[in-house]
């Protein structure tokens, strides 16, 4: 007779796909720390910066695409929600991709090899974009009008003056990588999971856009880019097929019911008893 695993054992996680934690630890800090220096590598090009940031200015205006003054003014009209935009900035860019890996890979292991490369060609990209064409962010042009409002209102990730500030590159601004990853955050729980729900995830990516405007820390193009790039990366590196837990149990008992049909055996009695 076949027997078939129903039971909790048959929907296991697939734990053999997953790859070595501490390899990937280091793995993906390894690739944060290149992309951390290769951002420093780009600075002191001030001038080149910000001739690209009035090109950039131009372009938008000349796509007639939407002044990013008309996002900053819905937040300027509430202190709070300035607040809340800057603080959702700085906070939620990080620890919402760190979370995204660690569900995957604990959770959908070949999800996870897959959302972890098309993240560090994204990045890698981006990185490449960065060195080749630096660009002040619009709250540093004065052109646009804007204001800073991470100085203003609080807080900030950023030093006072980008010539002096050590922990981060300013002129990195195109692509806009908060709205790379946070798109990708959601296209990847969307392909890992099959609730119904799972659409609301392009919330992430729809508030981060609003917010990188609306603080004045990304152009448009910015995240346009930043799109086109995944854009790019996905169509090059394909998500796995969703398996359904139950589907092993499944083929199994389809095989089992296109068995022929098994005929009794007859019970062998001795002779001696005749």
């Amino acid at each position: 007779m076949i027997r078939t695993r129903t039971g909790p054992a048959a929907r296991k996680p697939e734990t053999s796909a997953r790859p070595p934690l501490v390899r990937e630890l280091l793995l993906v800090a390894g690739l944060f720390l290149v992309y951390k220096l290769g951002r420093q590598a780009a600075t002191g090009r001030t001038g080149e910066a910000f001739r690209n940031a009035d090109r950039v200015w131009d372009w938008e205006r000349a796509l007639h695409l939407p002044g990013e003054g008309s996002v900053q003014g819905v937040l300027l009209d509430s202190g709070t929600l300035v607040h809340l935009a800057n603080t959702y900035y700085a906070t939620v860019h990080f620890p919402a991709t760190v979370l995204f890996l660690g569900w995957l890979y604990w959770r959908r292991p070949g999800h996870y090899l897959w959302a972890r490369r098309v993240l560090s060609v994204l990045t890698g990209a981006a990185l490449a974009l960065h060195l080749l064409m630096p660009l002040a962010p619009p709250r540093l042009l004065a052109a646009t009008g804007l204001v800073d409002t991470g100085q203003v209102y609080g807080p900030t990730v950023y030093g006072e003056s980008p010539g002096t500030d050590t922990l981060a590159n300013q002129f990195a601004a195109m692509p806009s990588l908060h709205v790379g990853w946070a798109l990708m955050v959601a296209v990847g729980l969307i392909a890992a999971t099959r609730s119904r729900w799972r659409w609301l995830w392009l919330l992430h990516p729809l508030l981060t856009l609003l917010v990188v405007i609306g603080t004045a820390n990304h152009y448009w193009l910015d995240a346009l880019v930043a799109v086109a790039l995944l854009t790019g990366t996905l169509t090059a590196i394909r998500a796995p097929r969703p398996r359904s837990p139950r589907r092993g149990s499944l083929v199994a008992r389809s095989a089992a019911a296109q068995l022929p049909p098994v005929a009794p055996v007859a019970p062998v009695t001795s002779g001696a008893g005749r």
